[in-house]
């Protein structure tokens, strides 16, 4: 089932997600809808709390990267099977040095920005099938990952833009929370106080 994409502006993007137990509640037909609306929205990432859940619950397929062409080769076949479900993940280290990437968000449509991060990730988390998995992942991926795991920390990437670019994309950003907007996915605007 498609679910509605929460916009930006919603409180629930910026509160930190809590844990969830292995017996949460239809968990695997949950992860299955979250695949099928990013899959609609044409994403590459999706968190809970994009669907209005506060939970620590996040999913990627970078794969659509494996045929950008400005990708390096090297990180091709990676890309390729980046395809997974990241339960109550932990970044337990970022290293290397910085480099800027241009990001989006299906919470905030339509804005596109260039944003820093370190290029490895060492992760630990649980898979579907609650598996536990320790992970180092580099590159595109490891961005990807970066991305969503902010989500759930109730960061998004315009928090991480500098002031300036803030002051830029503001008026953007206000038209998203008011759903003055055009995008072709199903969409959950924020109740504006009156």
């Amino acid at each position: 089932m498609i679910l509605p994409i929460v916009a930006y502006g919603d409180p629930v993007l910026k509160r930190k997600c809590k844990e969830i137990p292995e017996d949460y509640p239809n968990l695997s037909e949950l992860i299955d809808n979250m695949f099928e609306t990013m899959y609609n929205a044409h994403g590459v990432g999706l968190a809970a709390p994009q669907i209005g859940k506060s939970i620590r619950l996040f999913i990627v397929d970078a794969s659509p990267f494996a045929k950008d062409e400005t990708v390096p080769e090297d990180e091709i076949e990676t890309l390729k099977n980046a395809k997974e479900v990241f339960i109550n993940p932990k970044i337990i280290n970022e290293k290397g040095n910085e480099w800027d990437f241009n990001e989006g968000c299906l919470s905030i449509p339509d804005v596109r920005e260039d944003v820093f991060r370190k290029p490895e990730i060492e992760i630990e988390y649980y898979d579907r099938d609650f598996n536990k998995q320790h992970k180092m992942i580099d590159g595109l991926y490891a961005r990807v990952i970066q991305h969503e795991y902010d989500h759930i920390e109730g960061i998004l990437f315009t928090d991480k833009l500098s002031g300036l670019k803030k002051r830029l994309i503001k008026g953007k950003l206000n038209s998203i929370s008011k759903g003055k907007i055009n995008v072709d996915y199903r969409m959950r605007f924020p109740k504006l106080k009156k």
